[in-house]
This record gives structure tokens, C-alpha cells and sequence, in this order.
């Protein structure tokens, strides 16, 4: 059992290391996970970062693929952690600290008709109901739709204003008229005055796990099989913004990717809509 005395250094570790990510503009995710699979990693050594040979690095990586049981994603995970932390102490990196290739994964994404099921099954919650047709209409990132404010919303124009995303980078969204008329029968409904445009009564804003267990919650009475998160709805709308032939480009600016190389993944998502192209193309040929 690990020493007491090792473990609240651990603990002092951690503050400092989720300190430097915070300022790196990590989102609340990475830094979960960061500060998850380093302490995991000290813990596992039972060493201070500037004792950890290629030794302690090649059985922690064992570790993680028997012991844990863990996937080459997770796997990849936990060592770009441990390579960030290592980077936080300025301390040069093990050798054996290389993780393992990431399998590239399409994303997962919902048909149409299953994304009206999901808007259906809340239609009785004017918040949850605003929520779902925000994240299904606009392709925000759930930490962007936690932190939106009255002020970044303006319905009659159906803009949106996402203040500091991800990279520090304003940008606008357009929403249809569906998640306007959403949003606005959600704020007739609302009696407080807090700023935030999604409030719980726990917090005066809604927080990205509350989010994503409205999600699975209207998933379920939908009777969608599929395991559905903020991020499918995402790739949902981008995939049908494609399918319909926007732009690649279009669909860059929208997400807020700051590379069109992160979208084209979606290029590769739609097999029937290629098979269509296809056909249309050499009919004559």
C-alpha cells in the first residue's frame, strides 16, 4: 500500500499540475483526465517525477494494456498525461514514453430521424428541449454551451455568439429557427435573473456533466440505441451538413476548427453519399 506521506505529495503535485494546464486553456475534460493519468502513473511508480527511468515507463505502459485492461485510445490518453506532466516538472521525458499509434475512428453520429426522436422526447421541458436543439442545430462544443450568456445570443438575427472557445477564438454561430423558437420559450419560462442563458437549480450555470445527462436521458426514452453524447450531436450536424453538400470549409468555420485537416475526418463518414456522387458522375462515362 502506498506510503501516506507519498500520496499527499501526489495530492500537492496534482494542484500544481492542474494549475500550469488551466493556464494552458486546457478545457475541464483534458484536465480531468491529465491530472487522472499522472497521479495514476506517480502512484503506480510510488517515485518522485526526476527518479522515473525508461524502466518505470515501459512497466507502467504494461500496466495499462493487462493490468487495466485499458484500449490503444486510452492508452494514448494516459501518455500524452504523463508526457504533459512531464513537460509541466521541465523534466526530459523517459524513453520508453512514446504512445502506442491512435486507431483513427470515424465519428459516431445520429441519422436524421433519430435526431427527431431525441428533440421529441424532451419537447415536455422547455430547457431540456432548448438544449438539445442548440446542441443538435448548432454543433457547439458543450463547454461553449455551458458558458453562453443572454448577451451571446441574439434570436431575432438566430446568431449566437461564442465568446473564447476552444484556442481563445470568437467566433458566430448560426442556429435555424427551430432551436430560436427553442431557446425562446425556454426564456419565457424562466423567473430568475441569473446571466447565464442554461442555469440549474444547483449552480448558476449548467455544468458540462449535467449536460451530458440530459443527453443520455432523452436518448434512452427515444429509444436510440446508440451511446449518445454533446460530441455525437456535433458530428451529427456536420455529417448532414456535408451530406447536403456545404462547403468543407463552411463546416470549419462552424465548428471552429482552426484547421480544415481536424473537419476532413467528415469526408470520410457519409459511404452512400460518395456512392451517389459517384453514380451521378459516370452515368455517361
Amino acid at each position: 500500500m502506498a506510503d501516506k506521506r507519498f500520496e499527499a505529495y501526489v495530492r500537492r503535485e496534482m494542484e500544481g499540475f492542474r494549475e500550469y494546464l488551466e493556464g494552458e486553456k486546457k478545457s475541464e475534460n483534458t484536465i480531468a483526465e491529465y491530472v487522472h493519468f499522472a497521479s495514476q502513473m506517480l502512484m503506480f511508480t510510488g517515485k518522485k517525477p526526476k527518479t522515473i527511468t525508461s524502466g518505470d515507463m515501459r512497466r507502467y505502459k504494461i500496466y495499462l494494456s493487462t493490468k487495466k485492461k485499458y484500449s490503444k485510445n486510452t492508452i494514448y490518453l494516459a501518455l500524452k498525461a504523463v508526457t504533459a506532466y512531464f513537460k509541466y516538472r521541465k523534466i526530459p521525458l523517459p524513453d520508453d514514453l512514446k504512445p502506442p499509434k491512435r486507431p483513427k475512428q470515424m465519428p459516431k453520429y445520429l441519422t436524421e430521424e433519430e435526431v427527431r426522436k431525441l428533440l421529441d422526447a424532451a419537447k415536455e421541458n422547455p430547457r431540456d428541449y432548448a438544449i438539445l436543439s442548440l446542441l443538435a442545430y448548432s454543433g457547439l462544443r458543450v463547454s461553449e454551451l455551458c458558458n453562453l450568456k443572454f448577451e451571446d445570443v441574439e434570436l431575432g438575427e438566430r446568431v449566437v455568439y461564442v465568446r473564447s472557445g476552444k484556442g481563445d477564438k470568437d467566433r458566430i454561430v448560426v442556429i435555424s429557427d427551430p432551436a430560436a423558437e427553442a431557446i425562446e420559450n425556454y426564456l419565457l419560462s424562466r423567473t430568475d435573473s441569473l446571466e447565464y442563458l442554461f442555469s440549474s437549480q444547483k449552480s448558476e450555470h449548467i455544468t458540462r456533466v449535467q449536460v451530458f445527462r440530459i443527453v443520455k436521458k432523452y436518448a434512452e426514452l427515444a429509444g436510440i440505441k446508440k451511446n449518445v453524447t454533446p460530441h455525437v450531436l456535433r458530428h451529427t450536424l456536420a455529417t448532414t451538413m456535408l451530406r447536403r453538400g456545404v462547403d468543407i470549409r463552411f463546416i470549419q468555420q462552424f465548428l471552429g476548427h482552426s484547421s480544415v485537416a481536424t473537419t476532413q475526418i467528415y469526408t470520410h463518414v457519409d459511404d452512400e453519399a460518395l456512392k451517389r456522387v459517384y453514380d451521378e458522375v459516370m452515368q455517361e462515362y
